[in-house]
């Protein structure tokens, strides 16, 4: 007693068991906590952070100084680059708990020569962690340096006041 009411059963589970595995696949594919459109908010976390410590580095501690800490570093030129990365790092990890941040930087320093050419220097000795894989975060700020001195810059005019560019390079190791 074989007939063909048995074959619509079986297309009937086919189709049952299909619908149910797409079903559970949209499931599990949708559920993801990371997802791509997420990737950009650490970067834009890290690049508020270091635009916040230049901003801090550039103000007067008191109202009786004349020039912030980045002026004056920025005004030690080349030799002062290191140590300017080193106090900007560490105003990055300014916070409570440990030491345990993996921040590394780079400072360079754009500033117009004399006869009208842009020069950028490199102000900090090269890390050499940095390979190039890293995801970096370029933060800026334009510094105001008074007029009485070349800085160590090359072909600077000192009879006027400068505006340089500090740029810091700052990416998580």
């Amino acid at each position: 007693m074989v007939n063909d009411a048995g074959q619509l059963y079986t297309m009937e589970g086919v189709a049952a068991g299909v619908i149910m595995l797409l079903t559970a696949y949209i499931v599990i594919s949708t559920t993801s906590v990371y997802t791509p459109g997420d990737t950009h908010i650490p970067d834009m976390q890290l690049e508020q952070l270091g635009s916040d410590v230049l901003a801090m580095m550039d103000t007067p501690d008191n109202r009786e100084e004349e020039e912030s800490r980045l002026v004056v570093l920025v005004k030690g030129g080349v030799p002062g680059g290191d140590t300017l990365r080193t106090e900007f790092l560490n105003n990055c990890k300014m916070r409570a708990g440990g030491d345990d941040d993996d921040l590394r930087a780079q400072v360079y320093l754009t500033y117009r020569k004399m006869n009208g050419d842009v020069s950028t220097i490199q102000l900090s000795s090269s890390d050499p962690g940095f390979t190039g894989r890293e995801n970096t975060v370029r933060v800026t700020r334009w510094v105001h340096l008074p007029r009485g001195s070349t800085y160590g810059l090359d072909n600077l005019d000192s009879s006027r006041p400068h505006a340089v560019l500090v740029e810091v390079l700052l990416w998580r190791a």
